[in-house]
């Protein structure tokens, strides 16, 4: 079995995170359910998503709705406590240089555009969405593997426009002094949050609820260093999205 949850993953946060792993783990287990001991911080994300033995994870909602949908099963979204949307539901920020002189999004739809990962919604996902209803897409410029890349390429002139999600974004705000060197310019249509997920064959109820245990018991600071306020059991339907365009004809979006 294995508990993964690297999506906000980072050093100042590990400690939080395995905190709640063991409050979710403990109840669990003094319900009868067997748990891993310890979160695996060293599995690769999508590989996480296709074991069968997964007991707890996090999948974003365009690898969930391109490739996963029947494959895992959803407990739950997170809310992080964002502002300005609903709870459950996130959104992304256009970021530019602070000297730039675009003040939104649309002013800056032919700049070289950095992007995570062509799976990532808020990333790629969210911000194409937001100009496809707009009539016009943002053109990839460069594929950075991170949103941290994706900012720091922003801030280095080798790109002039990133979507970042929003949670990230603050946590870097938080713990990246440079940051200060970006200016947030608009913000994508609200999807589903980053969604706690469990293998197929499980029962989704138990986790759920070690979940919810798990939010409502986590000490101080780790709540404040998480964010994390609830988990929001959403409609199956919030996730009937349209599939961006993807960045080749290759791209495995189906």
């Amino acid at each position: 079995m294995i508990a993964s949850l690297p999506m906000y993953a980072r050093p100042e946060n590990r400690a939080a995170h395995d905190a709640f792993w063991g409050l979710v783990r403990d109840h669990l287990r003094d319900h009868g359910h067997r748990a891993p001991d310890a979160l695996d911080h060293d599995i690769c994300h999508i590989a996480s998503w296709q074991r069968p033995d997964l007991t707890l994870g996090m999948i974003c909602n365009l690898p969930y709705r391109a490739q996963f949908r029947g494959r895992v099963t959803l407990l739950g979204a997170a809310d992080y406590g964002l502002g300005g949307v609903a709870s459950g539901y996130y959104h992304s920020v256009f970021l530019v240089r602070a000297d730039d002189p675009a003040q939104t999004p649309d002013a800056a739809r032919a700049y070289r555009f950095a992007y995570n990962d062509p799976l990532s919604q808020s990333g790629w996902g969210a911000p194409q969405l937001w100009a496809q209803a707009r009539g016009f897409t943002f053109a990839p410029h460069r594929e950075t593997g991170a949103h941290l890349a994706s900012a720091r390429a922003v801030l280095a002139g080798d790109a002039d426009l990133a979507a970042l999600d929003g949670v990230t974004w603050r946590n870097l705000q938080r713990w990246e002094p440079q940051m200060a060197g970006l200016r947030v310019v608009g913000h994508t249509d609200p999807s589903p949050a980053l969604t706690f997920i469990t293998a197929r064959a499980n029962d989704p109820a138990p986790v759920f609820a070690a979940i919810q245990a798990a939010i409502d018991a986590l000490p101080q600071p780790h709540g404040d260093v998480l964010g994390l306020r609830d988990i929001v059991q959403l409609h199956e339907s919030a996730y009937d999205l349209p599939l961006p365009p993807p960045v080749a004809d290759d791209l495995p979006l189906t």
